[in-house]
């Protein structure tokens, strides 16, 4: 029902992901970060929010992703109607594909690197995902975006699309979470929200937001 890509920014270290999907509300569903533990990505035919939650935590007390994604997937008698994709802080990744969710599905990872889905044209949407993100130029959130946009021309969810989402998260700049749940062409107001986001009084407000590294910041 569902794809996304998980990824570190290799120079700045700051972790992002990307989704969309054929039914609501992709962003509150499926991402979910944190800059001191990594991201996870839980989708699938009954997607399971606390299976991501889950995994942070574990990731944050010093599980690596292989770790974290075993220990959440054991212990879930439903894991397989559900899929998880986990980037740790380090760029370790790993991912669950049950076999009760539709095909196509899959993933597939590189350095830093995870992309995942479910009910695809076919492992071309998987391969767009990754291929595009590894040559798109631009800083993360753009590489992300370039990336789900590949997707959804090589075949996307084989509904079409109706939401999309992009969170980035790091211990120098505030969070970005952009949502758009739902749409008739969701990853294109996705990118539209996303450069109202990069300028005007949004953008010039964003360096007085306190950040982990820095959480004093605005403080007079």
């Amino acid at each position: 029902m569902t794809f996304s890509i998980l990824a570190q920014d290799l120079n700045t270290g700051a972790l992002g992901g990307a989704a969309a999907t054929g039914s609501l509300c992709v962003g509150g569903w499926v991402l979910r970060g944190d800059s001191r533990a990594g991201l996870s990505a839980s989708q699938g035919a009954a997607p399971s929010t606390m299976w991501g939650e889950d995994a942070l935590v574990r990731m944050r007390a010093g599980d690596t992703a292989e770790q974290a994604l075993a220990a959440v997937v054991c212990a879930d008698a439903g894991r397989e109607w559900r899929q998880l994709a986990l980037l740790d802080s380090a760029g370790g990744t790993a991912c669950h594909t049950g076999t009760k969710n539709t095909d196509w599905r899959g993933s597939l990872a590189a350095s830093g690197l995870v992309v995942s889905g479910n009910l695809l044209a076919g492992s071309q949407v998987l391969e767009a995902l990754r291929d595009t993100f590894l040559t798109a130029r631009g800083d993360l959130a753009e590489r992300l975006l370039a990336s789900i946009a590949a997707a959804e021309a090589a075949g996307g969810d084989t509904r079409g699309l109706q939401s999309a989402a992009l969170l980035v998260v790091s211990n120098d700049t505030p969070p970005l979470t952009l949502r758009v749940d739902w749409s008739e062409n969701p990853i294109c107001a996705l990118r539209d929200l996303h450069r109202r986001s990069q300028s005007g009084a949004y953008a010039a407000w964003l360096p007085s937001v306190p950040t982990r590294n820095d959480p004093e910041r605005g403080h007079d």
